[in-house]
């Protein structure tokens, strides 16, 4: 009776230290060659912004960029929501992300310039992969007896994929008898609102924080990649100061947004944070989609085909959205809050205005305006470094 006693005492002991300190799932080999597949994707994406009537991207051609990205975006985010919340690295999840890397290869072939000759193949790729991850879920359930909330939970993200997916679907139909695919963006609205409805009443045991920040970070690792792939352009043709100088400059532009990412992630992110990830992940959408944007304004910037409002839109817009998608990600989700963070608001906004006034008023010189843009990045780098360094401190004495 005693043993039987000691043992029951034991076993609730380790059941309150998960629950207090649960262990942290690890990414794994196959989350990154699963990923990989969404890198071939982003270059399929920016290659439909080269499409120019008028020195202006062709509106079509922007709104086919726009929906495109955030679908993708989207199907990563529900990926990755799925193995973080119940993954267990099974041979059957394995067999199910390797089946939606398949059809994200036919989504791949599919986002092009005449895209209209491949819209029911992407359409029907994009709703079996929504489809595949709502059978997850369903399949899953048998694993969850003894869980309502757990049940209830996965029931309401399967009904959410379903839904999706038909709509997805619905807009082969819209698209072949009217002509035009709002159907999409429907799909796109429909799935990001429910998540964030219905994940708002989710508590923050269910979501393992590290290893979803650690998947947002190495998604935004690879779309990096995608931009130091771009600006491969300015070391082309033969050697010249002026080569030498853009190049530089462009290379400088990633370094500088690469190592802002990076000092949030690793000194003001509070990763081990309980919270339910909506906002996280949330954010990261922008901020990827403003990266795909700053990576097409660098190649703009030697495209002489497009005018120089383009250019200086797509460049400025992008830069104050990643920015400002990261200074969100540090208000939200920092390790500690410290008393100058409202100035460091206050200076970002006006080295923003400066920024934008001076790439307005010196429109006609592309080598100061990128100058200004280098100056720009590496400026709010080193207000970030100065506050991860504070955050460090405060850190520090807390302990």
């Amino acid at each position: 009776m005693a043993a039987d006693t000691f043992y029951q005492i034991k076993k609730k002991d380790i059941m309150i230290r998960e629950i207090l300190h649960p262990k942290e799932k690890k990414v794994e080999y196959v989350e990154l060659i699963y990923d990989l597949i969404f890198v071939y994707i982003i270059g399929r994406n920016n290659q439909l912004l080269h499409s120019f009537e008028n020195g202006f991207v062709s509106l079509p051609a922007f709104l086919a960029y726009v929906m495109t990205t955030l679908a993708i975006i989207q199907i990563w985010n529900f990926s990755t929501y799925y193995i973080n919340v119940y993954g267990r690295h099974s041979v059957r999840e394995h067999i199910f992300m390797f089946v939606n890397m398949f059809l994200l290869y036919f989504i791949g072939e599919g986002t092009r310039t005449d895209w209209q000759g491949y819209h029911t193949q992407y359409h029907i790729a994009w709703a079996l992969i929504l489809v595949n991850i709502g059978v997850q879920y369903l399949i899953e359930m048998r694993n969850h007896k003894g869980n309502a909330e757990n049940r209830k939970h996965m029931i309401q993200m399967a009904v959410i994929l379903f839904v999706e997916a038909a709509l997805v679907l619905s807009d082969i139909y819209f698209y072949q008898t009217f002509g035009h695919t709002w159907m999409s963006l429907a799909a796109i609205l429909f799935g990001v609102g429910a998540v964030f409805v219905f994940g708002q009443k989710n508590s923050a045991d269910v979501i393992d924080f590290p290893h979803l920040s650690e998947r947002a970070m190495l998604y935004v690792v690879f779309t990096f990649g995608e931009m130091i792939i771009a600006i491969s352009s300015y070391f082309e043709g033969g050697f010249s100061i002026t080569g030498v100088y853009y190049a530089l400059m462009a290379f400088m532009i990633v370094v500088g947004l690469f190592l802002s990412y990076g000092m949030f992630y690793d000194h003001i992110i509070d990763r081990e944070k309980r919270t339910n990830g909506l906002a996280y992940m949330l954010l990261h959408i922008f901020l990827i989609f403003a990266m795909n944007n700053i990576t097409n304004g660098l190649e703009f910037m030697r495209v002489e085909e497009v005018s120089l409002i383009p250019k200086l839109l797509f460049l400025i817009v992008s830069m104050i959205l990643f920015f400002g998608c990261l200074f969100a990600l540090g208000s939200r989700h920092a390790k500690a809050k410290c008393r100058r963070y409202n100035l460091i608001y206050l200076k970002t906004g006006a080295a923003s205005a400066v920024f934008i006034t001076l790439m307005l008023l010196l429109r006609e010189n592309m080598m100061i305006n990128i100058f200004i843009t280098v100056a720009f990045v590496f400026g709010l780098f080193w207000m970030i470094y100065r506050y991860g360094k504070q955050i460090d401190k405060v850190e520090t004495e807390k302990k």
